[in-house]
This record gives C-alpha cells, sequence and structure tokens, in this order.
C-alpha cells in the first residue's frame, strides 16, 4: 500500500512540493479511520438556517461526536436595540442551561472609544450588544466552538461586528465558556429583545492529523 496519497512512496518533503495521489484502497483506509474530508479543509456544513422575526436560534444537531471543533458564522438583523446571548444543552434541546458562563470581551467602538464587559459567573454568556432595525444595524460574527463532544468545559472565541443607527461600528473581540464537564449537544442564540432575521450556518471542523 501507498502511504497514504504517495506512490509508491513518499518523497522527501519540502514547501510546494507535494504530487501526492490518493489511491482507492488510501481512500477507504482513511474513511475507516474517520480522517478522509471531502475537499481537504476539513471544514463540513452541519446546518445552515434562515430566521425571520424568531425569538431565537436553535442548533440540536451538532454532530458532536463527529467533530473537535465546531463554527458558526452569524448573519443577523435584530429588529430592536439589544444584547444578543448564547446557551448550551447537554439534553439536546430540551432545556437550556442557565447558570456556570463566564465571558470576557474586549469592544472597540468607532465613535466612543474602547472598552470590556466580563462575569466569572453568569445565566448566560454574552455575545455583544448592538443591532436593531436601522440601515446600518446589521450583527454580523463568527465564532469557534471547542470540546462539545467531550465531558470537558465547553469554550467559545468569537469575533464580532455590529453596527449603530449612525452608521459607527462596534467590535468585539474575546470568548467565553461553561464550567462545567459535560457534553454538549445544543447550542441557542438569542437576544435580550426583539427578533431575530438572517442566516445562521453551522460547520463542523474535523482533525486532520
Amino acid at each position: 500500500m501507498s502511504e497514504f496519497g504517495y506512490i509508491p512512496e513518499a518523497p522527501e518533503q519540502s514547501a510546494f512540493n507535494n504530487k501526492g495521489i490518493f489511491t482507492p484502497t488510501d481512500i477507504y483506509n482513511l474513511k475507516q479511520n474517520n480522517k478522509w474530508v471531502k475537499g481537504g479543509a476539513g471544514l463540513e456544513l452541519i446546518q445552515s438556517q434562515t430566521v425571520s422575526g424568531v425569538s431565537q436560534i436553535d442548533f440540536t444537531n451538532l454532530r458532536e461526536n463527529e467533530f473537535d471543533i465546531h463554527f458558526v458564522e452569524y448573519n443577523i438583523k435584530p429588529s430592536a436595540d439589544t444584547q444578543n446571548y448564547i446557551r448550551f444543552s447537554d439534553d439536546g434541546g430540551t432545556s437550556f442551561e442557565t447558570s456556570n458562563y463566564i465571558y470576557s470581551w474586549f469592544i472597540n467602538d468607532s465613535a466612543s472609544g474602547s472598552g470590556e464587559t466580563k462575569s466569572t459567573s453568569s445565566s448566560q454568556m454574552y455575545m455583544n450588544y448592538g443591532g436593531g432595525n436601522g440601515t446600518y444595524e446589521n450583527h454580523t460574527a463568527y465564532y469557534y466552538f471547542y470540546n462539545l463532544g467531550k465531558s470537558k468545559f465547553s469554550l467559545v472565541s468569537e469575533r464580532a461586528v455590529t453596527g449603530s443607527s449612525t452608521g459607527s461600528a462596534h467590535t468585539f473581540l474575546g470568548g467565553a465558556g461553561y464550567r462545567v464537564a459535560s457534553v454538549i449537544n445544543g447550542i441557542r442564540f438569542y437576544s435580550q429583545n426583539g427578533t431575530l432575521t438572517g442566516t445562521v450556518k453551522l460547520f463542523g471542523i474535523k482533525e486532520l492529523t
């Protein structure tokens, strides 16, 4: 058998010099070891939700046993000025946990300057503030979720931008966590006020090594 992608054997490695070819046997063995990823990027779409006027957005099919890291692309327009939150479920979305969250965010506003918000004990993970029904008030973000399928503390990192009605931008950079060693199989996104309209996409990232 070739050395996973090299025929007849792996050459000496150097930058930009990878001429590997996967044989059918290679592909079969990689699939058997759950290491074969189509496209080679390791990013697989699990679910995309396009919503209009909802109070919350739930993902309850995380396929948490398959992925070490989950990635969310978030593009939402709230109906009102609001703060935005995340909660986790460990029972498939039947209920969502209301304690044991922590978060720490750095905030920068193009009009008023920078600051921070943080908590060592919260009923939810604070995502950001801003967004509304004004012209510029979209909320766009991406999130990385770690350890959801393991009995460990689950962690989140975020980079987000929201707009104000005057056209200024709020940027957020930081992280959050759930301080219980539990397998997480549900994620809820929701806002303090109003409803949500837009698209949220959930991806899994497979470990390629």
